[in-house]
């Protein structure tokens, strides 16, 4: 999971809203409901992430999906946060992808929906969430291993409550570190730079990162530290 920058603004009309915001969940569900102005605070949001989906790290545009705008904290919850756009993230998925999907297969805000712990939940709003999450070679998100009792049951339930082993992301996830392995091979092989290729494959291209950034970071170990730090230490 990657760890989103929040900036300040999420255009003029978002923030007109929060001016005076919803006070029920029925009112923040009409009032959501009716905002003309997704698309703009989309883009806001896509910028933010780097393209990725807040909680997979899949870029939707390269896996021919949609997306929505996802409340961290739900706002039949928190009505009065509906229009925060520091509560507002973009994952994977809209509404038509959705169709023909089983029930096990949906990942993210379609998988957490009204539920929250904000004792339990790792967010992707905290600086050190990627801490909590190991990324494994059969495409798995597991609890870190070095984690406390309590942070392992915090991994265990934010990877059960975005279901980040559906299906399609295990096999997302597994074909991406098996190409990854395959090209870190290959440049070992022919005496290459690791440092290079973790270049290619970490920092930013056009204001876009590849998917499954911390799953990538994470295969880079001790290159990819230094190199952010270098290039794009607002990564870190």
């Amino acid at each position: 999971m990657i760890f989103i920058r929040k900036r300040t603004f999420g255009g003029g009309h978002l923030e007109q809203a929060h001016v005076n915001p919803p006070q029920t969940a029925d009112e923040a569900t009409s009032r959501w409901s009716c905002f003309g102005h997704k698309p703009a605070v989309t883009c806001f949001l896509e910028d933010e992430q780097y393209g990725l989906c807040a909680y997979t790290e899949l870029r939707p545009d390269q896996a021919g999906l949609g997306t929505h705008i996802e409340h961290v904290q739900p706002k039949s919850r928190y009505p009065q946060r509906t229009f925060d756009f520091s509560n507002l993230v973009l994952c994977a998925l809209a509404d038509a992808d959705l169709q023909g999907r089983a029930k096990a297969d949906l990942f993210g805000g379609h998988a957490k929906l009204s539920e929250y712990n904000a004792a339990l939940f790792v967010s992707c709003l905290q600086s050190d969430c990627l801490r909590f999450f190991a990324y494994l070679s059969d495409g798995r998100v597991v609890a870190a291993a070095n984690l406390s009792v309590n942070e392992t049951q915090q991994a265990q339930y934010t990877i059960d409550l975005l279901n980040l082993n559906a299906p399609y992301l295990l096999v997302q996830r597994k074909n991406w570190l098996d190409e990854l392995d395959k090209l870190i091979d290959e440049h070992l092989d022919n005496d290459n730079s690791l440092e290079d290729l973790a270049a290619i494959d970490l920092l930013p291209t056009s204001g876009k990162l590849s998917r499954f950034f911390s799953a990538t970071r994470q295969r880079f170990g001790r290159i990819a530290e230094p190199l952010l730090q270098e290039h794009a230490p607002e990564l870190l």
